[in-house]
């Protein structure tokens, strides 16, 4: 079992929404880029909805994304986890990333989407009890469906539908 640790977030001051995945898969970790799996929908659905799409460099699908105010992060900043999938994370092993620190510096967050279910459940166990009632009132949290290779029971098109939320929230792209 691997211990896997997560990277930095996308983000830049007034961002609106955050997209929160679990952890990164072997792929991802291994280029130091969120969601570098080629099969994983996110980058394709961020080029549909931002224009960044994988044919960017990843940089300069990142710059894209901080510009319409959509940060980009993972609940678990480390756990035990045998392969990329989510179901093979050992829960008693799972740190969470500092949410207050970043929900405090990033204060303007408004919405979080969770990129699937373990997303969802990994921050309501570690991040949301530490987060300070005020902050937890201001957040709109909405679970959409993972962009994973292994979530193959919806379409992409059904997924874009579903993540097109996002889009209408971050609203235009925000000066630096």
């Amino acid at each position: 079992m691997t211990l896997a640790r997560s990277f930095p977030p996308i983000a830049a001051l007034g961002a609106r929404v955050l997209v929160l995945g679990s952890m990164p898969g072997a792929a991802s970790l291994a280029a130091v880029e969120y969601y570098a799996h080629p099969r994983n929908a996110f980058w394709p659905i961020m080029g549909e909805l931002f224009g960044a799409g994988p044919e960017l460099p990843y940089e300069a699908r990142a710059a894209r994304l901080r510009e319409h105010g959509v940060a980009v992060w993972d609940v678990l900043r480390e756990c035990r986890r045998a392969g990329s999938l989510d179901a093979s994370i050992v829960v008693a092993s799972e740190r969470a990333n500092d949410f207050p620190a970043f929900l405090a510096r990033f204060d303007q967050v408004e919405r979080i989407y969770f990129n699937g279910q373990k997303a969802e459940a990994a921050f309501r166990r570690h991040a949301a009890p530490r987060l300070p009632d005020d902050c937890l009132d201001r957040l709109t949290l909405t679970r959409l469906p993972s962009t994973s290779p292994a979530h193959a029971g919806m379409s992409f098109a059904e997924k874009l539908a579903n993540w097109r939320q996002v889009s209408d929230h971050a609203g235009k792209p925000v000066n630096q």
